[in-house]
């Protein structure tokens, strides 16, 4: 049981870098293409992590308003599935960025 709950804590403290969180990111968005609405495309541009306990992530992207809950929970287990987050929470944090910037 305590070997469980060591696991899970070490899980919690995972930092994962920028650039592994965005090939991820890239793989499972040719896998399953980002939701539309009225024609127009959720671009995520990248994500990146903001803390640990819990594992918290920001993805920038073009219309928040259309990333849906389903959608956000595709990502959380191909996330959980790459790195191994199981039994830890996981935040999702989405933050509205246009093209230019």
């Amino acid at each position: 049981m305590f070997e469980l709950i060591n696991y899970v804590y070490a899980q919690s403290c995972t930092r994962i870098s920028t650039g592994r969180l965005n090939e991820v990111l890239a793989d499972a968005t040719l896998k399953v293409q980002p939701p539309t609405d009225k024609g127009k495309r959720l671009k995520i541009y990248y994500m990146t992590q903001v803390s640990v306990q819990p594992p918290t992530f920001v993805f920038f992207c073009n219309r928040p308003e259309i990333f849906h809950f389903s959608y956000q929970r595709y990502l959380e287990n191909q996330i959980r599935q790459v790195f191994g987050l199981e039994g830890t929470v996981i935040r999702f944090i989405i933050r509205e960025r246009s093209e230019k910037q």
